[in-house]
């Protein structure tokens, strides 16, 4: 590669005394300890805090806008973020259904917070929120639930604790 030309073979528009031997570097010296930046307070929204559990770490997919995912089971994935559409089975700690997101099939995670459409079979062990935008029916079982005004839910609906106390009868 010559002088002045990068990877893809373009020129390089600086000057010639802008090279990197005369550039100021600046990051501490070898001996120094890097020392990481304080976080400072963040504004939490309402809106923000039942996810902020989730984004903590783990592996997570993200199927954007116009983006269509059809006929596939996804496993070992800490959170699945629907912000297209997606036709699959699922088991995951968490589901996340965008506004713009729809998803079709079955689901079983710990929590499920749907602000799209959810159409299917889903057993939300722990908890499901359903936003004012969201519309889930279908086959849906769940440890706790939360509905915001203008939410909705429909189909076979009930309380993981309340299958169990069915069959026992």
């Amino acid at each position: 590669m010559k002088y002045g030309e990068n990877l893809f073979a373009r020129r390089d528009p600086r000057p010639a005394s802008d090279t990197a031997s005369n550039r100021v570097s600046t990051l501490p010296p070898a001996n120094t300890p890097a020392v990481p930046p304080r976080p400072g307070p963040q504004a939490v929204t309402p809106e923000a805090t039942p996810a902020r559990a989730e984004e903590s770490g783990g592996s997570k997919l993200i199927v954007g806008p116009n983006i269509k995912l059809k006929g596939v089971e996804i496993d070992d994935c800490d959170t699945l973020v629907v912000e297209g559409r997606v036709e699959a089975t699922m088991v995951s700690r968490a589901i996340q259904i965008a506004e713009s997101g729809a998803f079709s099939g079955k689901v079983d995670v710990d929590v499920a917070e749907i602000r799209g459409t959810f159409q299917g079979e889903m057993t939300a062990r722990k908890k499901l929120v359903i936003h004012q935008s969201g519309r889930v029916s279908g086959k849906i079982r769940y440890g706790k639930v939360l509905i915001q005004e203008g939410g909705e839910m429909s189909g076979d609906v009930g309380a993981l604790g309340d299958a169990a106390a069915h069959l026992a009868k």
